[in-house]
């Protein structure tokens, strides 16, 4: 009979992949999802040690995104305009607000 052996790898994926669900998913606190990692078997170090990586990851991809926002809407919003003032006959109005918008949500983002 064969005998299949986890590796470590798998555990550490497994332990990952459950604290992100449960802060992004089911929006729990750090120190919720730390307690629950804590019930699953893990020191109080690891689980503290896989939460604090996590929060670091997640903060990066936020800003990450709030930064491409801000320059795709700054592209917008002076396509928009160059074009609007290209006195081609149209006004663009719809990419200008857009833009602004989406430039103005990444600013937010990024201060916050």
């Amino acid at each position: 009979m064969e005998t299949t052996q986890i590796e470590p790898a798998d555990v550490t994926n497994y332990h990952y992949s459950y604290a992100a669900n449960l802060l992004l998913n089911e929006n729990k606190s750090a120190h919720e999802t730390q307690v629950k990692l804590t019930e699953q078997g893990l020191s109080g170090e690891v689980a503290a040690l896989i939460v604090e990586n996590l929060e670091i990851e997640i903060q990066e991809a936020k800003l990450e995104k709030a930064r491409k926002d801000m320059i795709y809407g700054a592209l917008w919003f002076c396509g928009g305009t160059i074009l609007t003032l290209a006195d081609i006959g149209f006004i663009f109005w719809g990419a200008i607000l857009f833009g602004g918008i989406q430039f103005f949500k990444g600013v937010i983002n990024v201060n916050s």
